[in-house]
Order: C-alpha cells, then structure tokens, then sequence
C-alpha cells in the first residue's frame, strides 16, 4: 500500500518523464528510455541521490503496474553523487540567545524541543497525558518507527510548563462551559470512549489559537 504522498510524488516523477520520450506510444517505452532520464536528471539537472532514487522507484512503479512489465538488470547509469552532508550545530549559547527573542508559546516550544530533543511534530503533538510531572519524564508515544520513548524534563522549564498546564486547563474549562466538543482523537479510540475528547487528560498541550468547526455537526 503506498501513502498518498508517495503516489503524489511518483505521480510527479512520471509527467517529467513524458516529455523526455516525446510522449510516444507506451508499448515503445523501453528501458533505455529510463537509462537514459536518470542520466539526464544526475548530468544535466544535477540532482541529487536520492532525487535520482526516487524518479527510479517512480519509474519501476510505472513500469511495473502500469506497463506491465519488469525493468529487468539495468547497468551503466551516471549515478549523481552524494553531497556531503555538514549539518549547522549551534553553540550553547547562540541557541540562548535564539531563544531569548521568543515570545509564548514558542519560547517554550522551541525550550522543550532542545531540552528534551523533540521534533517539531512530535512537540505539537503533545496532549496532557504524555508529562509525567511527578516524575519528571516526557514521554513520546508513536514516535519514528512506531516506539515509545521518553526523555526527562528540564528543571529549568518544569515552572514554565507547569504554568502552560495551568492555562490549557483552564482553556478547556471555559470551552466545556460553550459546548465544546472535545479534541480530536485517533479513530477507533474516539468512536470505543466517547467520553475522552472532552476529558482534561486527552487536551492538547499547545493547543491552536482558534477553535476547529467541523461541517454537519
């Protein structure tokens, strides 16, 4: 099963690769047409590697359930090299300083992200349930590879966040009072504990500036 994004991007793949074969009759689309794209896109686009695999994986997809045919051993292609990867680290106190331009909320979602590691989306994914307080743990559920993991909290934001806590409550408290509907949650959870959406446990952590209406409810 390939993810919408995946189909999205072959699907992009495959209309640059018509042009390059004059958009002839499918059944003469050979492989040397494909040696000869993927030699275009590392010489003459320049791309990088893993553009280059990704309009392979795109075109072996087109052959493959769309021709009907299999690509078969495919030799002698100008593979486009990897550029060196040198990431920027900031130091200690350049990240201190980024920071201390912030304002709330991002001050202390960007504080939480490098003080516990997060990425951005797993940050503002977080609900009530995922701090430990008493503990002092943060825990990721579902994170990269589908594994829970967690990460101590900073002492240095446990007032900040506990204050965050404080207002989420209290946000949640007044929607209640308005109707309120409750959160979004996972499907077949939602559908098994109707109840949950609208208890304080299941809230967002960082929830959004605005409330979401949903049509036909």
């Amino acid at each position: 099963m390939y993810s919408p994004k995946t189909l999205k991007t072959y699907t992009g793949w495959t209309q640059r690769f018509q042009p390059h074969v004059r958009s002839k009759d499918l059944a003469l689309v050979l492989v040397e047409d494909v040696k000869s794209f993927l030699r275009w896109l590392a010489v003459e686009k320049n791309v990088s590697a893993s553009s280059q695999n990704q309009a392979f994986s795109a075109l072996l997809f087109l052959f493959r359930y769309v021709f009907g045919r299999e690509f078969g051993k495919i030799d002698g292609i100008v593979r486009a090299k990897k550029r060196p990867y040198r990431p920027v680290v900031l130091s200690r106190k350049e990240v201190e300083s980024l920071i201390g331009l912030l304002k709330h909320p991002c001050k202390l979602i960007v504080s939480l992200m490098y003080g516990c590691g997060l990425r951005i989306s797993e940050c503002l994914s977080l609900r009530v349930h995922n701090f430990n307080f008493d503990m002092g743990i943060l825990t990721i559920h579902d994170n990269k590879g589908k594994k829970d993991r967690t990460a101590p909290i900073p002492v240095t934001l446990m007032g900040e966040l506990r204050a965050q806590l404080d207002r989420v409550i209290s946000l949640h408290d007044q929607d209640c009072q308005t109707g309120f509907s409750g959160v979004f949650l996972y499907g077949q959870f939602e559908k098994e504990y109707k109840n949950a959406a609208k208890e304080p446990t299941w809230q967002w952590f960082f929830p959004a500036g605005k409330l979401t209406t949903v049509d036909k409810t």
